[in-house]
């Protein structure tokens, strides 16, 4: 059964950082990209980052670029994002999800597997 559990969330105020994490279970862990996503209240749940299976490559939101880090451990099973100058816009639940596809190296994730989510709230 496939487990992805998001930690690390919490309360922050403007410029500062958080570190959230996501531990993966029931898959292989090492052979599937990952993605970070996000949904503030009243909206869309939005794309934030990915990371290939590797870790080679990553790709990020353009509101996010430079100031957010996607990384994995495949040893661990665990995805980290790493949020830096956060911003109040920045405020939502993240989620960390999984394309379950062994080794994909396309562009367009399909990601089957979510987790609870965990809440970022950015207070000015």
């Amino acid at each position: 059964q496939v487990q992805l559990v998001e930690s690390g969330g919490g309360l922050v105020q403007a410029g500062g950082s958080l570190r959230l994490s996501c531990a993966a279970s029931g898959l292989t862990f090492s052979t599937i990209n990952m993605g970070w996503f996000r949904q503030a209240p009243g909206k869309e749940r939005e794309f934030v980052t990915r990371i290939t299976w590797s870790g080679g490559r990553t790709y990020y939101a353009d509101s996010v670029k430079g100031r957010f880090a996607i990384t994995r451990d495949n040893a661990k099973n665990m995805v980290f994002l790493q949020m830096n100058n956060l911003k109040p816009e920045d405020t939502a639940v993240y989620y960390c999800a999984a394309d379950s596809r062994p080794y994909y190296s396309g562009s367009y994730d399909r990601y089957d597997c979510w987790g609870q989510g965990t809440q970022v709230t950015v207070s000015s």
